[in-house]
Parts: C-alpha cells; structure tokens; sequence
C-alpha cells in the first residue's frame, strides 16, 4: 500500500523504507550465504541519500559478532526432543490440559540454551508454538531466564518470530488484571537489558521490529497496528486530501489495555539517551527511523512528551530558557533541511509533523521551512514531508504562505510529477476556507494556457500524466482506454468540494463532455469518484442532469462494475423521477446479472428493483413520498450555513443556489435510520419552537399500523476492533474510503 501511494503523491523511490520492504527481510526463507546471525543485513544503511554517514558508535555491532562466536550448536537429542513434541501437537490428539503440560516442560528444558534453541532455524517453529500454549507463569519465567540474551534472539532471523511470539503470548493474557504485576516484571527485565544498548537493536532489520511492538505492548495498543509499523494506509490518505468520511476516522490509537506506561517511559528514555552523533544516524538508518516514528505514534496528543522526545530526535536537545516555548537555532534547522531529502529521515519528519503540538509545527514551519518550499516540493523524498507540512497547516497565515510560494509554480510540481503537493494545497485551502479562488484559478492556469479553451480542463486533469507527458500539448487529446490518472482524479475530488462559484469552469468543461467520455470515466475506478463528487457538491440541479442524462443507456452496464455501482447510486439520488424511472428500467434489464455480483443485491434493495417491477405505478408514487419528505425536512432546516440544505430533484420548481447543496448520506440517514441523530435533532427543533416537527403525524400513524417490532429499539452496530482491518473487502456502503 505504501509503495502505491507514495507514486501518488510524488515519486519517493525504490529504496522507501516502508513496512512491505522490511517485511520481505523478515521472511523465515533462508538465503544461500546468509545463513547465521541476521547475515549481513542489518550492517547496511539502505536508506540512500545520506552522504558520509558514520557508525552509531565504535562499539557498533560489537555485540552481534560477540554472539556469532558464542552460539552452540544443537545436539541431536534435543533437535530429536522438539521434534517428537511438534509431531504430537499436530497430531491434535493432545487435550488442552495436556497441552499446558507439555508445553511448559519444553520451556524448562529450554533453561540456560534460550539463545541456541530461539535461533535454531527448525526448532525455533516449534518453541513458537510453545511460547503461544503455554500458562502465563510458564511464560514470564521463559522470558526472565532469557531476558540477557533476549536482544540477541530477537535481532535474529528466527529468533526475532519466536520473541514476537513471546510479546504476542503476554498481550493475550492483559484481559486479567491480576496479570499485570507479573507481566510488568518480565518486561522490566526485557526492558532493563535493551536499554543498555540499544543502538544495535534499533538498526538491526528484525530486532527494529521487535522492538516496535514492545513499545507498542508498553502503551496497550494493538502489536499489529498497520498505522505503528510505517504504512500509509487509504485513511491517512484521505485525512491528507480532506477526503475522510467521518469523525471516526480521526488518528486517534484507541487503547484496549491500560498498558504499561512507566515501562514505555522508561524504555523510550533509553533508546533517545544517545549523543548527538549517534542520533545523527539513527535519524537517516532504515530501521532505526521506524523505531521512532513508532514511538512518536504512540506519544500522539501527549504534548508535554513531545516537546521532550522531538528536540531530541532533532538533535536540539534542548529548549532554549531565555525564549519560552520551543525553540530550533539556526545551524539545527540548516542540518535539518539538508537531511531532508534523505530517504529514512524524510520518513520520520512526516510523522512529526503528523504529531508535532502547535508550539512546535509553528517554529518548524517558520525556522526550516519557509522559503525553502519549492525547493523541497521538488525532490523526491522531500516532497512528502511538504504535503504533511501543509495538511497540518494551523491557520491561514500560514496557508497565505504556502500559497505565496507554491501555486505560482502549479504548473512545474505537475510537470515534474509532484501533482500530490499540488493536492495538498487544495485540500488545505478547502479546510481552512482560505484562498480557495485562488488556488481553483491557479490550477486552471497550470493545466490551459491563457489563449486556450478552458473547456479542456477535466479532460487533461483526468489524464493528468498523459498531458504532462506529451511534448505538444496543443495537439493532445483525449486518450481512449488509458487508466485516468489517480492523483489528478483526487485533485479533482477536492475541488468539487469549494463552491460552485469557484469552480464554475471544472462544471462547464465535465459538462460539456462527450456523452461516450463520460461513460468512460463513470467505468474508470477513479473517475467515477470525480462523478460522483461533481453529484455531491453544491452545483445547480439542471447541471447535475445534464451530465446525467448523457449516461443514459448506460446505467445498467455501469451497474455490473463495483465502482460504477456507486455512480449509478448517485445518479438516482440526484435525478428527477422521470429519470429515476430511466435508470430503474436499466437496471431491472440486468437484474439477473446484477444480482450475482457483490454490490448488485444492496443496489437492487436500495433502488427497489422489485418494486418497480411488480408495481410501477405505487413504486413511482414511493419515491414521490420519499422525496416530499427529504424536501419537508430541508424547507425547515436549510439555510445558508447549514449542513442540510433544500434539493429539489423531483420537484423542479425552486433552484435557489442556497438550497441545493446536495449532502452525502442525507437520503440514506432519512430512509434507514429514523432514529438517528437527524430526527433527534428536529425534535429537538419542535421542542423549542413548541410545535410538532415535520412529518410527525405521519410516523406517529405508520408506528400504530406496524408490528411489535417496530416499536423495539435498533441495536447499536458492533463496535469495529481496534485496527484490526476488519474492513478490508467490504464495498463502500459501508463507509470505507476508497482511493
């Protein structure tokens, strides 16, 4: 996922140091010649960029060669032991209690040759499987006896599954409160010797992800979180964009456990006490680097902790007393800026810029960014700390700033490839109300020249790096059955998201396209998300049919594709009966075909299909009753400012421009969740005022002629898992952001 979107947002390069890279060093497969402590792996700066970049310290990797010479090899009778339990325990005929027994004998076994039986490439499967069966006494005692060797085991290419398993095995015995003391003891003894040194495991490939999820054990946050191990996942790509479609959706680490948070201080303590040297390279070390994001990660929102933790990973190690707040000299942000098109420290200042507390984003911006915009825009690693810079803008001061420096060069960052700072800027003048003309004119510029047709805008943002790409742009056309370009789909996306006063010429030019051009873009992935926008936004109703109208024919086509189903979905919602019935029609052709693919059957529900083909003329007169109701509601609570304005689809008797804002999920909130925070609301209304709401004689006579079971309250939907990715491959019904 990493890879992908770093090439949305500007080209960082086949050295990223994200998760998936890291992960295929973790692989259990041995490579030929590499047999032994961690190989060689671990003994190489693969971040790329860092000129003249010396060792953590002399003694660095002293501790790994050591161990090279100490490890023992198995005797048969072990080997021959393990093997015997491994055969039994598949053989499933071991009862639980059985089991327990067994398991914690092995361990016992394993007293004083931890270090050889962890790192036997065979046995070390096998002791897994112990770690994960055995009692938590049996646990904790395996991890105390093994705690002196434990960064040893765990800087292994083996031995790193089996001390992942042994954190694993404690986090699942965290639900008992009693638990803790004994757990807290382990780790302290864990903790206690990798803090003695703790360079070698942060830049070792398999101990930095160790060690990633004992600090993630220390805090009570899920050791499989994508968001802690350097991922960027769809979510933080709509939070960067303004893309997000919730609240929920909010970065905040949600914490099962109450954690150990002493440990972590303890253990963060350790790992940060390093001279300003050997911090120099942990800053631009592959492994490293994710050590520190993921304790900042952790640290989110606990700004009296960041403002410690930050000033030293940026080597001003201290805040300056004369100047209250926080405070970069020169010479530190000068340091700063030349590291930054490093490929790992580019890495880590995206997440403190992510985390950073105002104090702190405010001199950063001021002390090393500013004026040097452009310059890092450009690069290609340091690209994508500006787009975290500007996300997390503050205030328009400082989106006066960037604006300053940056929307004069559009039409460079495009050709250059860097269309996601571009999209960065959008999304940031869209929060913060700020320059939003500006910024819409500017992009204009960037994609059509000053004698040129503006009609040709979408076209060419549509197929952003095809247009860039072609060397007489005055001769470039629309290119048939090329994928259309992701970033600028998302440019687009943010920019039906400004008012249709600012936007008048993106309306005009989607608008004005060929009928077959926009059915090949409703097919494509992303263009149809740009449909879809353009449908959400504040446009006029008789705009948003014109484009309609033009997929006419082609509904039910549309439909069979998941991402044309959403379109289709959209369409309806926006188009007046006659063309509700058009659409119906379509559908009710493909019906069969439709309702075997994965969105069709909640298509055909929502669209109600079936209806409409038993009885046309009562299903008509449903969506006339829906639509009077959608009307009624925004007649009393529409208003210039408020979130859910008038939209006359059916009716088309007023087009006020302040009443046509059409609101996503508005219509599904009314039809499915009649007691949700909608109708709260307007009773809350008719409270005040001392009347009835609307529409409350009506369901106040539907509620005497139901069943029972309309009057038991609706069960809350289940709680989603903490991280658990529980929403991957699921449609976008159910509020999944798609990019």
């Amino acid at each position: 996922m990493t890879i992908e979107e770093d090439s949305l947002m500007g080209e960082r390069g086949k050295s990223s140091n994200n998760h998936s890279e890291r992960n295929k060093g973790m692989r259990r497969k041995d490579h030929k010649g590499n047999r032994g402590f961690d190989g060689d792996s671990s003994k190489k700066n693969q971040s790329g960029g860092a000129p003249n970049v010396k060792p953590a310290s002399k003694n660095h990797s002293e501790f790994e060669h050591q161990n090279q010479f100490v490890r023992k090899e198995i005797d048969p009778e072990t080997s021959k032991y393990f093997s015997e339990i491994a055969n039994l325990f598949d053989s499933n005929e071991v009862e639980l209690e059985e089991r327990s027994v067994i398991c914690g004998n092995a361990l016992e076994e394993t007293r004083g040759r931890e270090y050889e039986i962890a790192t036997d490439y065979i046995i070390s499967h096998v002791l897994q499987t112990l770690l994960e069966g055995c009692e938590l006494d049996q646990l904790c005692s395996f991890i105390r006896n093994s705690a002196s060797v434990f960064p040893a085991i765990a800087m292994d290419r083996s031995g790193s599954h089996v001390a992942e398993s042994a954190l694993k095995s404690l986090a699942t015995h965290l639900e008992n409160p009693d638990a803790y003391s004994v757990i807290e003891e382990a780790l302290h003894s864990i903790c206690k010797v990798i803090v003695d040194n703790p360079l070698d495991m942060m830049c070792n490939c398999y101990g930095s992800h160790v060690l990633r999820r004992l600090l993630c054990l220390c805090k009570g946050v899920s050791l499989d979180s994508p968001e802690l191990y350097g991922t960027k996942s769809s979510k933080a790509l709509a939070k960067r964009l303004n893309l997000k479609m919730s609240q929920l959706d909010d970065n905040n680490l949600e914490i099962p456990h109450q954690g150990f948070p002493g440990m972590l201080t303890y253990l963060l303590s350790g790992l940060l006490s390093c001279s300003r040297e050997d911090m120099k390279y942990l800053q631009v070390d592959q492994y490293s680097s994710l050590v520190l994001q993921t304790a900042l990660r952790l640290m989110l929102k606990q700004d009296e902790q960041l403002l410690e933790i930050i000033p030293l990973i940026l080597r001003c190690n201290s805040t300056n007393k004369k100047v209250e707040g926080f405070h970069i000299e020169t010479n530190v942000a000068k340091e700063i800026l030349e590291s930054m098109k490093d490929n790992s420290f580019s890495h880590l200042v995206e997440v403190i810029l992510e985390v950073a507390p105002e104090s702190l984003y405010n001199e950063m911006f001021n002390k090393v960014f500013k004026n040097s915009l452009f310059e890092l825009s450009v690069d290609r690693c340091a690209n994508f700390v500006i787009q975290a810079l500007i996300s997390h803008a503050r205030d328009q001061e400082q989106m006066g700033i960037m604006w300053e420096e940056l929307a004069p060069r559009f039409k460079d960052l495009l050709e250059q490839g860097k269309s996601g700072v571009v999209a960065s800027l959008i999304a940031v003048s869209q929060r913060l109300q700020s320059h939003e003309n500006k910024c819409c004119e500017a992009l204009v510029g960037a994609v059509c020249s000053t004698n040129e047709s503006r009609i040709s805008i979408l076209p060419r943002l549509l197929f952003l790096d095809y247009y860039f790409g072609c060397r007489d742009k005055s001769t470039w056309e629309w290119a048939p059955g090329a994928k259309m370009h992701v970033m600028g789909c998302l440019i687009l996306q943010g920019i039906f998201k400004f008012s249709s006063d600012h936007i008048q010429p993106y309306i005009t030019s989607l608008t004005s396209m060929k009928a077959e051009y926009i059915t090949e873009t409703a097919k494509d992935s992303s263009g149809a998300r740009v449909i879809e926008a353009f449908l959400a936004s504040d446009a006029a109703t008789k705009q948003k049919r014109r484009l309609i109208i033009k997929l006419r024919g082609h509904f039910g086509e549309l439909s069979l594709h998941t991402s044309g189903s959403f379109t289709v979905e959209k369409c309806f919602d926006a188009c007046n009966l006659t063309l509700r019935e058009a659409i119906a029609s379509e559908l009710l052709d493909v019906k069969v075909d439709l309702s075997k693919t994965k969105q069709g059957p909640y298509l055909l529900r929502k669209l109600d299909i079936d209806g409409y083909a038993s009885r046309p003329d009562q299903w008509k007169s449903r969506q006339e009753a829906k639509q009077s109701t959608y009307n009624e509601f925004c007649s009393a609570f529409g208003s210039n400012k408020s979130n859910f304005p008038k939209n006359t689809f059916v009716s088309d008797a007023s087009e006020d421009a302040a009443q046509e804002i059409e609101v996503k999920n508005t219509r599904k909130e009314i039809d499915h969740h009649p007691t949700s925070g909608f109708k709260r609301h307007r009773e809350k209304h008719a409270k005040d005022k001392d009347e009835p709401f609307a529409g409350e004689k009506r369901s106040k006579q539907k509620k005497n002629k139901t069943s029972e079971a309309t009057d038991k309250p609706k069960l809350a939907g289940s709680k989603r898992p903490f991280l658990s990715g529980e929403m991957t491959g699921k449609n976008r019904h159910s509020n999944k952001m798609r990019i």
